[in-house]
């Protein structure tokens, strides 16, 4: 009895946007909605080569659509990207990026109302006439880029607080997709990009 009670009234918090201390496992999302959610969907990373004035550079991009379709008039998103190469090394998107190479994949894609990183967060309206389209852009870490991993988070309002040791952090939904990239350095434009797993994690 008193188990169903605690149980309960955990779902009460999530529900209403309240993260828990967590002091032993490492949490994971839950398996049904706790709080608000956007409709994420997303293409394979690409990778691209621009000239932006000193020959051209390999760039590799993520292009997604965003929508809310929640019962809220309006949801506060700021979306959030981070690269892990084979090496283990993460690599935040969109740092220095040069205008030009967000340009580049506009025209690449043909998506008319494409937004970059600084202009796509802030007050999404309901529906899908309100829906964005928004790109992640990354400088190509390494030239044979093998298996590599993307987190895209802020897309999903649930979150909760570890405590490791004395120190508290908030962790939040995350999309944990990994990638194959099956070409060598001298030839990775030829190489096909495979989808090896892709879970929701606590980040």
């Amino acid at each position: 009895m008193f188990r169903s009670i605690l149980i309960s009234l955990v779902s009460l918090l999530l529900v209403l946007g309240v993260t828990l201390p967590l002091h032993a496992d490492y949490p994971s999302p839950s398996p049904y909605p706790v709080s608000w959610e956007l409709d994420l969907t997303y293409q394979f990373p690409k990778r691209i080569l621009v000239d932006t004035g000193n020959g051209p550079k390999a760039y590799w991009y993520f292009t997604y659509h965003v929508t809310n379709n929640t019962d809220r008039d309006k949801v506060m998103f700021y979306p959030s990207f981070d690269m892990m190469t084979a090496a283990g090394t993460v690599v935040r998107s969109d740092n220095n990026i040069s205008p030009k190479v967000f340009q580049a994949i506009k025209d690449k894609e043909h998506i008319k109302y494409l937004q970059d990183a600084n202009s796509i967060g802030g007050e999404l309206l309901q529906g899908e006439d309100q829906s964005r389209d928004g790109v992640a852009i990354w400088p190509e870490p390494d030239s044979r880029m093998g298996s590599f991993t993307i987190f895209a988070s802020g897309f999903w309002g649930e979150a909760a607080t570890v405590k490791v040791g004395d120190k508290e952090t908030i962790v939040h939904k995350t999309l944990q997709n990994t990638y194959h990239l099956d070409a060598d350095s001298a030839n990775a434009d030829s190489g096909q990009v495979k989808l090896l797993d892709s879970e929701y994690v606590m980040r």
